[in-house]
């Protein structure tokens, strides 16, 4: 694929994502309106802590059930861990992820004001957050640039041979050289909607894919 053809590209994958399911993360945050007390960083930045290696549904009543009991950062310090790991569970690491959250809300509290901040500097600085983290509450948290590279962006692009990387922090680096900022944002809700409906990690659905003729396949070996 060439750079040219992202324009195209992106138009076709928001037609077909349009009739895909939208992942819980980009839910929350289209779900929760900018207010005073920052719920909407918050809730971005504590619903992607939990998605992380847990499936879309769990990660969804994980976060609900955690809302239900705190929906600010000194709601949530002020929860006994163990509360915390009965309403995430069964989210994968839910001990560690609990352990994480009441920390992070904690330093949000007592040094941030109870703000997520958003630059994604600061956002690394909270134990546990990576650079996908720090992208997604910077873009859907706040609407600002940053290019949110999970593993569905990295496997696609590169399966496109739009980049060549072997990381995701790579390609984000990629990206940010040649993707046209207006499609920053978007490319990660459009990427894993379609990476988890379409064009998956294994045998992708190339026979269904309205792409097809962009992506290089690179290393694909079975696709359907």
């Amino acid at each position: 694929m060439n750079i040219s053809d992202i324009p195209k590209v992106i138009k076709i994958l928001e037609r077909e994502c349009a009739l895909l399911k939208t992942p819980y993360v980009t839910v929350v945050a289209d779900g929760v309106a900018q207010d005073a007390d920052n719920k909407k960083p918050f809730k971005v930045l504590v619903s992607c802590i939990l998605s992380l290696r847990t499936k879309d549904e769990v990660t969804k009543a994980a976060s609900e059930r955690l809302f239900g009991l705190a929906d600010t950062p000194s709601a949530l310090a002020d929860l006994k861990e163990d509360i915390i790991e009965k309403a995430i569970y069964p989210a994968g690491f839910y001990k560690t992820k609990a352990k994480t959250l009441r920390e992070i809300a904690g330093v949000l509290r007592d040094k941030y004001s109870s703000r997520v901040p958003d630059t994604i500097d600061e956002l690394l600085k909270l134990r546990g957050v990576g650079r996908k983290t720090a992208n997604l509450v910077v873009t859907l948290g706040y609407g600002k640039p940053g290019i949110c590279v999970d593993t569905h962006v990295h496997r696609i692009t590169n399966r496109w041979s739009l980049v060549s990387t072997k990381t995701p922090d790579k390609t984000e680096f990629a990206l940010r050289k040649i993707l046209p900022q207006e499609y920053w944002i978007c490319i990660n809700d459009l990427l894993v909607t379609y990476g988890q409906n379409i064009c998956r990690p294994i045998s992708p659905f190339c026979s269904r894919c309205a792409l097809s003729e962009f992506c290089a396949k690179n290393g694909l070996v079975n696709r359907r």
